[in-house]
């Protein structure tokens, strides 16, 4: 096992969180409300990037790392990938949460404001990343499970790109929601920071995951997965119909695609 976190684990751990914070400094740049176009635009990319992460970053490693198993490598890769859906179920009921362009709070009824459900959605969305991320370091770091620096990059690198929108989505709502866009910003930026902090402490957790790092992997395929079909793919689809939001899931899902495989 590792005994510390090298420098390109600690860039790889903060790089998704550097794209939620350039995406919440959006607020400061652009002056009008955020055209539901480009909100649909931004939600599919972010989408499809988080599919094609869920397959080539975590559950086709989970199914390499599983062939062992024979005809029964799949095994891990689907139990693992239950359990990620139902945490974030879990978790979707247990937190008060409000989704963008949407009057109905989910999870338990409280009194808190209309923008911080909506901060708390976001981080609802981020917390799988930051664990995706997290499992991916850790098994990096111990330098035997197949998973390659470059590997790893690829995996932060497409959840900071797709982080970036999200930023701008979270920041951009409570600015028109009569927040100051300072007070926007930092909301933004708050919603991201559950990533590094995830990630740290999944890495710290690496005695217990390692050995069972198929799993790990799929549950966090699973958690992502989970949070673009019940929150992304409804938001993208909005309103009037339109298919902006769809081309935009492919896009994301083709540039998410291209980094794993060129640089994994």
């Amino acid at each position: 096992m590792f005994n510390y976190i090298d420098k390109n684990a600690w860039y790889g751990i903060l790089i998704p969180f550097l794209g939620t914070s350039l995406g919440s400094a959006c607020v400061f740049f652009m002056k009008n409300k955020m055209k539901l176009s480009v909100q649909r635009s931004l939600t599919g990319f972010a989408g499809g990037v988080m599919v094609a992460a869920s397959v080539w970053s975590l559950l086709i490693p989970a199914l390499d790392q599983s062939s062992h198993m024979g005809k029964l490598s799949f095994i891990p890769a689907v139990v693992g990938f239950a359990i990620g859906i139902l945490f974030l179920l879990l978790l979707d009921h247990i937190i008060p949460h409000l989704h963008i362009n949407s009057n109905q709070p989910e999870g338990p009824s409280s009194k808190f404001k209309k923008t911080t459900m909506l901060v708390l959605a976001v981080t609802l969305h981020n917390i799988p990343e930051g664990m995706a991320v997290g499992v991916i370091y850790a098994g990096y770091l111990t330098g035997n499970m197949g998973i390659s620096a470059a590997g790893a990059l690829a995996l932060s690198l497409g959840i900071a790109i797709q982080n970036f929108p999200e930023g701008a989505i979270i920041s951009m709502p409570l600015k028109s929601e009569g927040m100051k866009k300072s007070k926007a910003f930092y909301a933004g930026v708050l919603s991201g920071i559950v990533e590094p902090i995830g990630a740290i402490i999944t890495i710290l957790a690496s005695n217990l995951i390692i050995p069972a790092l198929p799993y790990f992997l799929s549950f966090a395929a699973g958690a992502m997965i989970y949070v673009v079909v019940e929150e992304l793919i409804p938001e993208m689809s909005q309103g009037e119909h339109s298919d902006i939001g769809t081309i935009f899931f492919a896009v994301g899902f083709c540039v998410m695609m291209t980094l794993d495989v060129a640089l994994g």
